[in-house]
């Protein structure tokens, strides 16, 4: 897994940064203003899952998984986010990502600031 370093937005814009997703998975540091970019450029249609380690199971729930899936089409681009630290930050202040595939995968992180 690898540690995506967030790219601080500004007015005038920022250049694409994107990187190859990492097989076992990504994470980046979360202050509750950050953007995941994911650049599907393989043939399939590629799903983009985001850990939410924090939300607490119904009590009477069989089955409960609050983690969110984005599927990205083949071809497409979609910037995801926010994601607010109270349900997405582990312990690490970190929120965790994994991909269905990596073949032609880009990310990255943008991370605006309010105020």
């Amino acid at each position: 897994m690898a540690v995506l370093t967030p790219i601080d937005t500004l007015v005038a814009g920022v250049a694409d940064s994107l990187v190859a997703a990492a097989g076992g998975g990504d994470s980046f540091s979360n202050n509750g203003h950050c953007l995941f970019v994911v650049n599907n450029a393989s043939g399939g249609a590629i799903t983009v899952t985001f850990d939410d380690p924090n939300s607490p199971s119904p009590a009477s729930a069989s089955q409960f998984n609050p983690d969110v899936a984005v599927s990205v089409p083949a071809g497409a681009r979609r910037t995801i986010g926010p994601f607010p630290p109270f349900r997405f930050n582990d312990a690490n202040g970190r929120v965790n990502v994994t991909y269905s595939g990596v073949t032609s995968l880009t990310v990255e992180v943008l991370r605006t600031f309010t105020g």
